[in-house]
């Protein structure tokens, strides 16, 4: 484990100036255990972060800087949170892991872009377009599903933060393909994401009069979330598994409904579903299977670090309908990524992440 300071931590967030970047800071300004040490955002460098969130603009933060002018040996950073869009973290990580940081020991880092999550280097290749630059990195990565990894999470350095769309599939796709109550051959996966899935920067089909008043489907059979669900899910059932994953756009700002179709297996019920997962989570405070018939709603969790959970019998005979719902932003990202850094740095799991669902 790094040194912490005064039983504190100093933590920087790389890339503070988008919705992940914003959480982290929201989050972490409550944390008695961190000091937010640096926080970058290039093209609003040179800015404190009140003039790009107002809503922050009560918490004691360092100015926004370029990574390039960080005196990382200077800011004796403990943890780096890495909120770069995808392709862009890979060298910066290297950066950190391989030449340390001012020759210190290298900080823990918690990537929440794609560039890690995938162990296969053409399988990245293939999904995003370019060779992966830090396949040695790759290889070694945790895969930072908290509730799945922790013993991993807790002796790595690098953990990476799984997606939004993968982690409200995969919470209750897991417990069920490991204990074989499902078919792995048959998961079908209907999501719906609030805009700020596809993150803050000017895109025409991200504006209000593109997406309110309606929903729509995108990325059909080719979402780069798609190979890291399988993964995951391959993982659990020991057996090569390929799902129908289809991401749907929806007229909210944040929030993501899971709706995942499933053959029963082994003349399992719905009945036997919702027991399993019961009882893999009942001690988990991030993880909540709700009451038979209660359906999942992103109201539940609006701004929180929680996922809740149900299964429902199919009328179709053999199957059976799973729903999860999670904050994008939180549970689906930064979130979460606070969860990996309690579990990384042995501190109570539930630090600065304690806030209930916001509603209406």
């Amino acid at each position: 484990m790094n040194a912490v300071h005064h039983n504190r931590i100093r933590v920087a967030i790389l890339g503070a100036s988008g919705y992940t970047g914003a959480e982290l800071v929201r989050i972490l300004s409550h944390h008695p255990a961190v000091e937010l040490a640096a926080l970058t955002a290039d093209r609003r460098a040179g800015k404190p972060l009140s003039g790009v969130f107002p809503h922050l603009g009560f918490v004691d933060t360092p100015p926004l800087q370029n990574i390039e002018e960080i005196d990382w040996a200077g800011a004796d950073v403990d943890a780096v949170f890495c909120a770069l869009p995808h392709g862009t973290t890979q060298k910066v990580v290297a950066g950190l892991l391989n030449d340390g940081a001012g020759g210190k020991k290298p900080p823990r880092v918690f990537d929440l872009s794609a560039d890690f999550r995938l162990k296969d280097g053409e399988t990245y290749k293939k999904w995003y377009g370019h060779a992966h630059e830090a396949l040695a990195l790759q290889g070694r990565a945790v895969y930072g599903l908290t509730e799945h990894a922790r013993p991993a999470i807790a002796k790595t350095d690098l953990v990476a933060c799984p997606g939004c769309y993968p982690t409200a599939a995969l919470l209750p796709l897991i417990p069920l393909l490991a204990e074989k109550l499902i078919e792995p051959s048959d998961i079908i996966i209907d999501s719906k994401s609030g805009v700020s899935g596809a993150g803050r920067a000017e895109k025409e089909a991200s504006l209000y009069s593109e997406v309110t008043e309606g929903m729509h489907p995108y990325g059909i059979a080719s979402h780069r979330h798609a190979p890291e669900i399988e993964q995951a899910l391959t993982d659990a059932a020991r057996w090569g598994v390929t799902v129908t994953f289809t991401p749907h756009l929806a007229p909210m700002s944040r929030g993501i409904l899971s709706t995942k179709y499933v053959r029963l297996h082994g003349g399992a019920t719905a009945v036997d579903l919702h027991d399993a997962l019961s009882k893999r989570y009942k001690d988990e405070p991030f993880v909540t299977v709700l009451p038979r018939g209660v359906a999942p709603s992103t109201r539940m969790v609006r701004g929180s670090n929680r996922c809740v959970i149900n299964v429902f019998a199919d009328r179709a005979e053999g199957r059976a309908i799973v729903v999860s719902a999670i904050d994008n932003l939180v549970k689906g990202a930064s979130g979460q990524a606070v969860q990996n850094m309690n579990v990384a740095f042995g501190f109570k799991e539930t630090d600065g992440l304690q806030q209930e669902a916001l509603f209406p």
